[in-house]
């Protein structure tokens, strides 16, 4: 299964970059088998209010959301996340957000997570980290 980081739901919607932004939006409608991660979910919604000066409807963003419902599975956190993003932290040394959603991509079965955000060390969690950008 694939995930996405909020990064590359803002670049769909950003016209600042219209190649990431191209990039972005074939990603996304590749996707079969997408996982929405509830943190990412909400991450979307508050960053996608940096767009508003630019053209951009919030209602948009919620739409958005809406659209991921019919094909992508959504994941809440649990304590297991929690737990997981602990040790995750401890031993990669990534901040809380993004041990956060590393561990929730390792408890929902996500095999790969496309984002610019992380570096080599998440990789050593098992989890592929593909940069689309």
């Amino acid at each position: 299964m694939n995930a996405v980081d909020t990064n590359v739901l803002i670049y769909a919607r950003d016209p600042r970059d219209p190649a990431k932004q191209a990039i972005a939006n074939s990603l996304l409608a590749s996707f079969t088998d997408g996982v929405l991660l509830w943190q990412v979910a909400c991450e979307y919604l508050a960053a996608a209010r940096k767009l508003v000066p630019l053209g951009f409807d919030l209602n948009q963003a919620w739409a958005d959301i809406a659209d991921m419902r019919g094909a992508w599975k959504p994941v809440a956190p649990t304590w297991n996340v929690m737990d997981r993003a602990e040790q995750i932290m401890a031993s990669y040394k990534l901040s809380s957000w993004d041990a956060l959603i590393v561990g929730a991509c390792l408890e929902s079965g996500v095999t790969r997570l496309y984002s610019e955000d992380f570096d080599n060390s998440a990789a050593a969690t098992g989890l592929e980290i593909v940069n689309p950008f």
